[in-house]
């Protein structure tokens, strides 16, 4: 174990990310299998006693599903129409597998305006503080169904990467957790590239390291790895480590806070 994962170890206040992808089938229906993997070993670790906040894509998707969409709506008004639905999904899957192992579930849902005005950023701070002292499991998305690019506010995240690096670094958490549909970041497309590297260690997201990311992944999703990368380089300039790892590997949470050499790891810089 290197020194750097070491610290991981002592990980108290933790945002896990989980993608589409992770999350869902190509259909829209709920991967039932990797979300309760993912609701045990996010209750195991408040078992431990570490803090988490689970930030959540994936309410567009399962709209589609619970509505039997084949395809996703090309208008503003349908995707924030099946994405009230596809919210209340999300919603109570996670209620039901977290109260499985015994823990409550609260809804916070995000636009930029929320965290970019000083008094409802605050707010949301005391929020978040209140539901972990209650040990409440906060769960997070954009608030897709009034948060758009076509009005004038100060615009959407764009995508869940960002709004969990921002949520880190909102709530001062040590670790952020990227679950995707890929092991890591590649020095070159594993989809193309036969010899592509898995790189293990990033001390700091450089120009090259950018350089590296491609597009979406996913036409289920809206990020990709130049938005873990962007991600990355929130958390890490504010002073949290950040892991990207395969969601749908088995206790691939477990063995990110055990130090283990799993994803890859992004250093964090010194707090400013």
């Amino acid at each position: 174990m290197s020194t750097s994962r070491a610290r991981l170890i002592d990980a108290h206040r933790v945002v896990i990310k989980v993608g589409t992808t992770t999350i869902t089938y190509d259909n829209g229906r709920m991967h039932l299998t990797n979300l309760d993997r993912l609701c045990r070993a996010i209750s195991d670790l408040r078992n431990q006693g570490r803090e988490v906040i689970l930030v959540s894509s994936g309410a567009i998707a399962m709209g589609m599903g619970k509505l039997r969409l084949s395809r996703k709506p090309a208008s503003v008004r349908d995707k924030q129409a099946i994405a009230a639905v596809g919210q209340c999904e999300l919603m109570n899957i996670y209620s039901k597998l977290f109260g499985e192992y015994g823990y409550v579930t609260a809804q916070i849902l995000l636009t930029r305006d929320d965290i970019e005005d000083e008094l409802t950023r605050k707010n949301a701070i005391n929020t978040f503080e209140a539901l972990m002292e209650k040990e409440v499991i906060p769960i997070v998305n954009e608030n897709d169904s009034v948060s758009t690019h076509e009005i004038l506010h100060n615009g959407t995240f764009g995508d869940n990467d960002s709004l969990s690096a921002i949520v880190a670094d909102l709530i001062g958490a040590d670790l952020l957790i990227l679950l995707s549909d890929i092991d890591g970041l590649y020095d070159c497309d594993p989809r193309k590239e036969e010899k592509a590297c898995l790189v293990p260690y990033v001390e700091e997201v450089t120009d090259d390291i950018s350089r590296m990311a491609g597009g979406t992944s996913s036409a289920r999703g809206t990020g990709g790895m130049a938005t873990k990368i962007e991600a990355a380089r929130i958390a890490t300039r504010a002073g949290i480590d950040m892991v990207i790892a395969n969601g749908a590997s088995a206790d691939v949470i477990g063995r990110v806070v055990a130090g283990a050499e799993v994803g890859t790891m992004f250093a964090a810089q010194q707090r400013s």
